[in-house]
């Protein structure tokens, strides 16, 4: 009786979205093991998540299927989930993003092998969204990015930017090298400073691993690219404070982050678990509460929607480059990434999920500031 309970139950909730069980469009569902039903049902999205890691189901179109059931918000009628109630329980407790708890995410994500980032990201290895305007190619879109930034910030050369979550070292060397200016980057990862060194090697940029709360001096300018979101809610203020302490009077500061329409204090708990431990998503409510009375704003730009088209060629180059990769990881690790790279496509073509180049100046600075597109 159990069973068939959460079977219907199930197939009912899929329905909504328009997907069937062993259907025949390619984002219907082919389940293999039936405790599948009793999983989503008890454990919600992380239950969904492990499932498909452990072969329990297969998608053809993993990322259509995502899709519908975001766009349709189908998380919202399976009311209870434990495991999201001790997240938020243990994010309203602790600061799970303190300076000793900041490098999980390295630990996690970051630092898992430079080679899996080199064959899916583009040759500058960005990871973070890319801009797809007059682009046709990842290489293109990145560089695209890469230079609306800098245009945003009205870089001259000579002067002097923080570049706070730094990655790999791509922006570092494109705005040094494009641009002439003197950069510090800085990351909480060992491996993407050694390659970022290493990427930056004979330009004006220092390269150090450090969290953004310890840095010291003024700046020309300030720039976070995908950072963000790995500050969580109870530092956003002290974060926004150390941009304030280190932009000179004059300077700008330029946020591109992913952003979500409501307030939340825990990211989706497969997520937490499996990609991002510690993460979170802002809010427009959270960072205009974090900047009031600190900086001016100047510029809001959403360009989430490029975010779809950049996950998805991802996940081709990382299908494309398994043969190599697994070697070193293994058939789960496979599913997971796939999950995760086609969940978060979904997310941004569901507009759940934005990503927001935002760009502030001090009080009292003398900028007439006019937007780039």
């Amino acid at each position: 009786m159990a069973k068939n309970f959460y079977a219907d139950f199930i197939k009912q909730l899929l329905s909504k979205a328009g997907v069937k069980v062993n259907g025949s469009q390619p984002w219907d569902i082919s389940i293999q093991d039936d405790v599948f039903y009793e999983r989503v049902f008890r454990d919600g999205s992380i239950g969904l998540g492990e499932t498909y890691m452990d072969g329990m189901w297969d998608c053809e179109q993993l990322d259509e299927f995502m899709y519908r059931i975001i766009s349709t918000n189908l998380s919202t009628y399976i009311k209870w989930d434990l495991k999201k109630a001790l997240l938020l329980l243990k994010a309203r407790v602790f600061n799970l993003q303190s300076i000793s708890r900041a490098k999980d995410v390295a630990y996690k994500h970051y630092d898992i092998g430079n080679v899996l980032y080199e064959s899916m990201l583009d040759s500058r290895m960005i990871y973070s969204c890319a801009y797809w305007k007059d682009a046709l190619t990842l290489d293109e879109a990145q560089e695209a990015k890469l230079n609306l930034v800098c245009r945003k910030l009205k870089l001259k050369p000579g002067e002097t930017v923080v570049d706070i979550g730094c990655g790999w070292g791509g922006f570092a060397r494109f705005a040094a090298e494009r641009y002439q200016v003197n950069v510090l980057g800085i990351t909480i990862s060992e491996e993407q400073a050694k390659k970022a060194i290493s990427v930056c090697a004979g330009l004006p940029v220092e390269i150090r691993v450090q969290d953004y709360r310890t840095l010291k001096g003024e700046f020309d300018k300030v720039v976070s690219i995908g950072m963000f979101e790995h500050v969580g809610y109870k530092n956003y203020q002290s974060y926004m404070d150390t941009v304030q302490r280190i932009l000179k009077k004059d300077g700008l500061f330029l946020l591109h982050c992913i952003g979500g329409n409501r307030s939340a204090i825990v990211a989706d708990p497969w997520i937490d678990k499996y990609i991002f431990p510690n993460g979170m998503i802002p809010s427009i409510f959270q960072i205009d509460q974090a900047t009031q009375g600190k900086f001016i704003l100047e510029d809001w730009h959403n360009i989430g929607l490029h975010y779809d088209r950049t996950l998805m060629e991802w996940e081709k180059r990382f299908k494309n480059s398994w043969p190599q990769l697994k070697e070193k990881y293994d058939q789960r690790f496979y599913k997971m990434w796939v999950y995760y790279l086609s969940c978060s496509a979904a997310s941004f073509r569901a507009k759940s999920n934005n990503v927001w180049q935002i760009v502030f100046s001090q009080p009292g600075s003398r900028i007439a500031y006019e937007s780039v597109r």
